[in-house]
């Protein structure tokens, strides 16, 4: 028997309005949530944190690393992310 495959991962409309004026790639909230530990939140949601390089200018300051926190919620057929956080330094 093979493991079960894992939900799918969807940004809500908040979290993708967020995308470019945060820094962050859908692709980066993925991975974040598949490989970083969970943890629970005071309102009873979830939240995962990943480091990753970044090496480049953000509002016209450099920074090698970015750190990608996504604010979830586990439904029965998916995770729906409500919010991402980022942080450059």
């Amino acid at each position: 028997m093979s493991a079960p495959l894992p939900k799918p991962i969807r940004l809500s409309a908040h979290a993708s309005g967020y995308l470019a004026r945060r820094g962050f790639t859908e692709a980066k909230v993925i991975q974040t949530i598949r490989t970083a530990a969970w943890k629970a939140t005071p309102d009873g949601r979830w939240e995962a944190s990943r480091d990753f390089d970044y090496k480049d200018f953000w509002h016209g300051a450099y920074f090698p690393y970015k750190r990608v926190r996504p604010i979830f919620v586990e439904l029965p057929t998916e995770m729906l992310v409500v919010t991402v956080y980022t942080y450059f330094f």
